[in-house]
């Protein structure tokens, strides 16, 4: 527990926004249209709308935040959304207009975008999360709870402090804690398992970390077959597939045809 005078002395109320933005993708391959609205209806079951709140309800918890108000939505043919307002501090329940007054402030959200390639079989799982406090609470505490929540292939992770505060002497504190890489905060075990580029602004306090994972086990991103069930040049054909849309979502952007 950290004692009184290691606490940063504070003139009123810490105005610091600390915004972590999670996308995450998990990449499949299906051989038939059939098995395709499958895997869409599978994903879409598994990360439904009452799963989605459930995941938040437990960031709020781990972040040390109190929730005012919770709103969720499973969307047809698919997806989902939640968004979830907290405060620092716990309030009463709150009329609509106290409600309305914090959407600016501290929110969780979520948005999930199950998808597929018109002609290749390449199914992408999209979520979107986005972690935003003011106040003393950090977004940051919930990471490694919401990476193990949906073991992705694939992460893009934003983290930004925007704002200011002032001390006790009335000098503004940009920043209210060391950091200067997301990973600082990822525990080893997930660092161990993939690889990692940061794209950091060191002096606009924002912070950018891409994650692939490293190991590639061709049955593990195939839907209702093994490879055993494939022949030799469908093996080939389809681990290059997976590999370009990886490699593809990882970098943000087109790339030439991997051979």
């Amino acid at each position: 527990m950290k004692s009184k005078a290691n606490k940063l002395k504070l003139y009123g109320f810490n105005n610091l926004t600390k915004t972590l933005s999670f996308n995450m993708y998990d990449i499949c391959y299906a051989v038939s249209e059939e098995a395709r609205q499958q895997y869409i209806e599978y994903i879409d079951e598994q990360y439904n709308a009452e799963r989605l709140t459930k995941i938040l309800k437990n960031v709020s918890s781990i972040i040390g935040a109190h929730i005012l108000n919770i709103a969720s939505q499973d969307y047809d043919p698919q997806g989902a959304r939640v968004t979830i307002l907290i405060s620092e501090e716990e309030i009463e329940q709150a009329k609509d207009a106290d409600v309305v007054c914090h959407l600016d402030k501290s929110h969780l959200t979520v948005h999930t975008y199950p998808e597929s390639h018109p002609q290749k079989g390449i199914m992408t799982f999209r979520a979107d999360i986005d972690v935003s406090t003011c106040g003393r609470i950090s977004p940051l505490n919930a990471l490694n709870y919401l990476l193990d929540s949906f073991d992705s292939d694939i992460v893009t992770l934003d983290y930004r402090v925007r704002g200011f505060t002032r001390d006790v002497n009335g000098k503004k504190l940009f920043i209210d804690h060391r950091i200067n890489s997301i990973q600082n905060y990822i525990s080893q075990a997930t660092r161990n398992r993939y690889d990692m580029i940061d794209v950091n602004v060191y002096q606009e306090n924002i912070f950018h970390t891409k994650m692939m994972l490293k190991e590639f086990d061709l049955n593990n991103y195939l839907f209702n077959i093994t490879k055993d069930q494939l022949t030799e040049r469908q093996q080939i054909q389809i681990h290059r597939l997976l590999r370009q849309e990886m490699q593809e979502i990882f970098h943000g952007r087109n790339m030439p045809t991997l051979r």
